[in-house]
């Protein structure tokens, strides 16, 4: 196999650029949608119901976000050998990281489906609810921004060529294709 290409977006853009496009894209969809979403519900008050909730999903957000990419390995069956680092005192944050060739749509799946499992029933809480689609609204505006580098890698997934197979390292992310002879 031969590296494609290999990417390390720390070492790419910079994390500063990276918590600050975050933070951005985060504002910018809170921004985008909650125009529309209280329109759709009428109203201009905003209930003080779910407080501790919301804090508390807020709290568990990265921790459900690394959850969400472990999810397509472990139902596939693929070997992972999980990390974990707790940058909060209580609260562990996950790495994966597979002992094989992941193929594309694989790789794919295991960026798009926090979501998947996030966002999009983020949303739909946020349409459903009137009493809490502000909350709703901002937890998933921020789980958008916590999504930026996923669809930094999908990007590069995309543009890789059919046969490519994805390969997660320690702290970066290599495709690789076969050797043509």
């Amino acid at each position: 196999m031969n590296c494609w290409k290999s990417i390390n977006i720390e070492k790419d853009y910079g994390s500063n650029r990276l918590y600050l496009m975050s933070s951005l894209i985060g504002l910018g969809s809170f921004i985008i949608l909650f125009v529309p979403v209280s329109m759709i519900h009428g109203t201009d008050t905003i209930a003080d119901q779910g407080m501790v909730l919301f804090i508390l999903a807020l709290v568990m957000l990265p921790t459900l976000h690394s959850l969400a990419h472990i999810l397509p390995l472990l139902i596939t069956n693929k070997p992972v050998k999980i990390k974990y680092k707790t940058r909060v005192k209580c609260l562990p944050t996950f790495h994966c990281y597979s002992g094989s060739y992941l193929s594309k749509k694989l790789a794919l799946a295991i960026m798009l489906l926090p979501t998947l499992l996030i966002t999009i029933p983020g949303l739909a809480l946020s349409l459903a609810s009137p009493s809490l689609f502000a909350y709703a609204l901002v937890f998933t505006a921020l789980h958008i921004g916590v999504s930026f580098r996923d669809f930094v890698y999908i990007v590069h997934i995309l543009r890789a060529p059919k046969s490519a197979v994805v390969e997660n390292g320690a702290n970066d992310l290599d495709i690789l294709v076969k050797m043509s002879r």
